[in-house]
């Protein structure tokens, strides 16, 4: 007796495509309609059949890469799983609103994250600080080895308060007043991207460079308050300070963040610990880069158009109180969109 031959395998496709095709169908119309538009046309029948159609779909894609029906149906099962699966779980909608996302909750979210890192950094800055007023009041020889001469360019505790309050009301074309506060800007920002760029070597570079820019902070500080300067250098740092210094205390918690996931990944590994932790400190470094742009601004239009004291107090203390609002202050909780 002669055995049967084998089924066509078209004609096993054929069978295969007709019991499924209507799921297909259905999944490749809602997934057309999200990315034509948005996911807030869908029905509600729609957006629950979503996932329970993608992974149907995704069945039947198995069952034909084991079988091998029919190569040109596993290509269209292949894009459309792809598509399905960036509209579930990809960055959703257009680049337009990937970036409102990205300001409305990501940013904060990453920043609200870190709050113990950046009490942590907060607090580096203000005791180096402070130990940096102290030694150069104690001794002013301290405020050449915090503070080379070549970047005080005069600004050292041998300036008269003439010198020192001309850097802070040197008018729009003052040449000293724009290089120092170059300096200032530029070495701020250097620190900021240094002290996150370091966290991976276990936070330690990040606290090293935290300190050493709260000791020049407290060093700049001493020799104003010295002069009787203390509350004009106060108004003029504040302007951009607020937001500046703010920035780096962000980007040393970023740093600490990641050292922290490599010296104790816990029950992961320090490979997989780093990269859940890069995720929101990369998050929060974008938003600094972003601040540091602004603190420059703050500085270039504040310098150059505020010069009453109090005004400078009022813009500088505003801008801090609206930083802190933005990161800080619960929001809505809201569903897919």
């Amino acid at each position: 007796m002669t055995a049967p031959l084998p089924a066509s395998p078209m004609v096993n496709a054929t069978r295969f495509r007709a019991a499924h095709q209507a799921t297909w169908e259905r999944l490749e119309a809602i997934v057309t309609r999200i990315e034509k538009r948005s996911v807030r046309v869908l029905s509600e029948d729609d957006l629950l059949a979503l996932p329970v159609l993608y992974r149907t779909t995704l069945s039947s894609l198995s069952v034909v890469r084991e079988t091998s029906l029919d190569r040109a149906l596993q290509t269209y099962l292949e894009q459309l799983c792809t598509r399905a699966y960036f509209q579930i779980y990809g960055a959703p909608g257009t680049a337009w609103r990937q970036l409102a996302h990205f300001f409305t909750t990501s940013w904060p979210k990453s920043i609200a994250a870190l709050w113990r890192e950046t009490l942590v950094a907060a607090g580096l800055g203000i005791v180096a600080a402070m130990l940096g007023y102290f030694l150069v009041r104690h001794d002013p020889a301290w405020f050449y080895s915090i503070i080379p001469p070549e970047l005080a360019e005069g600004r050292d505790p041998s300036a008269s308060a003439k010198v020192l309050k001309g850097v802070l009301y040197g008018g729009h074309d003052s040449d000293p007043l724009t290089t120092f506060a170059a300096y200032l800007f530029t070495h701020n920002a250097q620190v900021a991207l240094f002290a996150f760029a370091l966290g991976f070597a276990f936070g330690v570079p990040t606290a090293l460079l935290l300190v050493f820019n709260g000791l020049t902070l407290g060093a700049l500080v001493e020799i104003y308050v010295s002069k009787g300067l203390g509350a004009m250098l106060g108004g003029w740092l504040i302007i951009h300070g607020s937001t500046e210094l703010f920035a780096i205390t962000l980007a040393g918690a970023a740093g600490f963040r990641i050292g922290l996931a490599i010296g104790f990944p816990g029950r992961a590994s320090r490979l997989e610990s780093a990269i859940v932790a890069g995720r929101t400190s990369g998050t929060a470094m974008a938003g600094v880069v972003l601040m540091l742009l602004v603190a420059g601004l703050l500085e270039g239009i504040g310098r150059q158009t505020i010069e009453m004291d109090w005004e400078r107090y009022a813009v500088g203390t505003a801008v801090f109180a609206g930083w802190l609002a933005y990161y800080y202050l619960p929001r809505k909780r809201h569903g897919l969109a």
